[in-house]
Parts: structure tokens; C-alpha cells; sequence
């Protein structure tokens, strides 16, 4: 992640991440340490600095996102133009915060209902009405069964096999709210994106305390919070000025009584404020870096002018995504 793309971690932002089922590749591979991608604090903003894939995500929807980061700019630009009008619900030819508030959760809501039915088709594919935890562990851990102790416990990035399972099993406990060992769907919701449910929390807490208590002492170092977004490639490597702008984020608005660290009180704050709404937020800084006449509302022409802000991917570079699909 270059100096340019990472931005201060909003309070939403642990939650994307540790949301994601801790489950294998096909070929038996351990995943990325949860909290070392970047659609976890990459994606995500305070302070007014923002970073434009996290735009694109959630102005589009994941899924669709990526299909955007193949057009051409006139294609983008048409294409935008169509979901502009699906915006304007009232059809006056301006959109609202609220308008533009509504779009985004319902691209979240979509993401996370088109999500959820695919993995659980993949592990019911008769849909019963329930999803026992042996028939998920089977399906996804049942490789386990054939490994030594030592592959077990082997650990790549601090994440072992044998605690994927213990990971995923603690949050299948705090999903099934009527305690019968097997969840529906609306468990199974719950299980995979514990963000969106309040009951959950606790358990979301506790994962992002496990990811970046590197020395289990129950709290959170600056080191530790700086060590997940950057790790020096040299030995005597000068830090970058947005770590040290994060250092200073650390020191004034984390670690809330100035005692070095973040413990289990400050850590929910960060993660979880009661106060905020991620999609006002986001729909606020889309209208600010677009609103040109400063009325507090957008056109089509003010939003196509900046499509590169809604729909332009970082991760690809727009301009040279279409360069490499033209190679083709």
C-alpha cells in the first residue's frame, strides 16, 4: 500500500474484513491475515481524506466495481449516466443526500444478500432451512482431519489452521441465537457479516483485538496499530509521512486516555462508534468532491464530470486498465 493510497481508518473499518469467514483457499492455502488487506483500511476514511477504491466499492457494489474497471471512460461514463437516473428516485434531475444515501445502502444490502446466498448454495445446496456446524465444518475444515499436529498449528502470519477453526467456530456460537448448533439463514447472515447485527459486536471486538495484539497482552500498542498498515522494507527505512500522521491519529483521537495503548473500551469506540453512519458519510464526501455549485445537491453533469471519483477503481488505475484491455 503506497503513501498515496492509505488513508486514516474510519470507525466502519475493522468491521469489512473481520466480517470475512476465515475459510482456505482450494488448494489448502492459508488466507491473508484478515487485517493486512486493504479493502480493511484502505478502504476507509476520516479527516476528510479519502481513498477512491473505497469510493468505488461503495458508490457501486463489489461485485459490480469490478466490472467497471474494464470500460473504457465513454463506457463508464453511459453506463454511470443510467445509474444516476436510478438515483433520482423523485425523477427532478438532482440528487440528494438522501437519495444518494439510499443508493449506497442498497448497494451494500445487495453485496451482502447476493454473498451470503451464494455460500450458503455452495454448503446447502438442497436449502433446508438450516445449516448444521458439522456440515459447514465438514465442508469447509474437513481437510483438517487428515493433517499431522504440526500442520495444524503451523502458522503463516500469525493465522494457523487450528485457529481458523477455533475463529470461526466461537462466531457460529454467537450467530446461533436459538443455540441449536445450526443456523438459519438469518443466522447465517449474521455469521458471515457480523457488522450488520448488533448482537455480534462483542465478537467482532474480540477478532480485532486477536488480529492486532501481537504480544496477547490484551491491549493494543501504537507499534501494534501502526505494524498492521506498515512494515519497513529496510531496516533503518525513513517511516513515510502518513504513518507518522498516524501515529499522531493514534495519540489524539484512538487512545483516548493517553496511556500508550488502546484497550477494550477505546478499540469499540474506534470500530464501532454509536454515533455513525457509514453510508451518510460516504454519500457527504461523494457530494463534497462533486458539488461545483455548492447547493448541497448534484446533477447528472456535476456527477459525470467526476466519474472517475465514483466509479474510477484505484486498484486498477483506471487509465491503465483500458490500456491493458486494448493490448488484448
Amino acid at each position: 500500500m503506497t503513501t498515496g493510497t492509505f488513508v486514516l481508518v474510519a470507525a466502519a473499518a475493522i468491521i469489512s474484513l473481520v466480517a470475512a469467514s476465515s475459510i482456505p483457499d482450494s488448494n489448502g492455502e492459508l488466507p491473508h491475515n484478515p487485517l493486512e488487506h486493504d479493502s480493511l483500511h484502505g478502504k476507509h476514511f476520516d479527516a476528510g481524506e479519502h481513498n477512491s477504491q473505497y469510493d468505488h466499492e461503495s458508490f457501486l457494489g463489489a461485485d459490480e466495481a469490478k466490472k467497471f474497471d474494464e470500460l473504457t471512460p465513454e463506457e463508464s461514463k453511459r453506463r454511470l449516466g443510467l445509474i444516476v437516473d436510478r438515483i433520482d428516485a423523485d425523477k427532478n434531475v438532482f440528487i440528494t443526500l438522501a437519495e444518494l444515501k439510499a443508493w449506497i445502502q442498497y448497494t451494500q444490502r445487495r453485496y451482502i444478500d447476493e454473498d451470503v446466498s451464494r455460500i450458503w448454495r455452495q454448503h446447502n445446496p438442497d436449502n433446508n432451512k438450516t445449516i448444521s456446524w458439522d456440515v459447514y465444518r465438514k465442508s469447509i475444515y474437513g481437510f483438517m482431519d487428515t493433517l499431522s499436529k504440526e500442520e495444524l498449528e503451523h502458522e503463516e502470519q500469525g493465522i494457523s489452521y487450528k485457529s481458523m477453526l477455533a475463529r470461526d467456530r466461537r462466531r457460529w456460537a454467537v450467530a446461533d441465537r436459538d443455540l441449536d448448533d445450526s443456523l438459519t439463514i438469518e443466522e447465517f447472515t449474521a455469521f458471515l457479516h457480523p457488522e450488520d447485527h448488533p448482537t455480534m459486536r462483542d465478537v467482532v471486538l474480540q477478532e480485532t483485538t486477536d488480529d492486532l495484539d501481537k504480544d496477547k497482552d490484551g491491549k493494543i500498542s501504537v507499534d501494534e496499530y501502526i505494524g498492521d498498515m506498515y512494515r519497513p522494507s529496510e531496516p533503518d527505512e525513513e517511516e513515510p509521512e502518513w504513518v507518522l500522521s498516524e501515529r499522531e491519529s493514534f495519540s489524539k483521537h484512538r487512545d483516548l486516555d493517553n496511556d500508550g495503548y488502546l484497550t477494550e473500551n477505546e478499540i469499540r469506540q474506534w470500530i464501532s462508534p454509536n454515533d455513525f453512519d457509514h453510508a451518510e458519510s460516504e454519500a457527504k464526501h461523494l457530494i463534497f468532491e462533486a458539488d461545483v455549485d455548492h447547493d448541497e445537491q448534484l446533477t447528472k453533469e456535476e456527477i459525470l464530470d467526476k466519474y472517475d471519483v465514483f466509479v474510477g477503481s484505484q486498484v486498477t488505475d483506471f487509465g491503465e486498465a483500458l490500456a491493458r484491455h486494448d493490448e488484448f
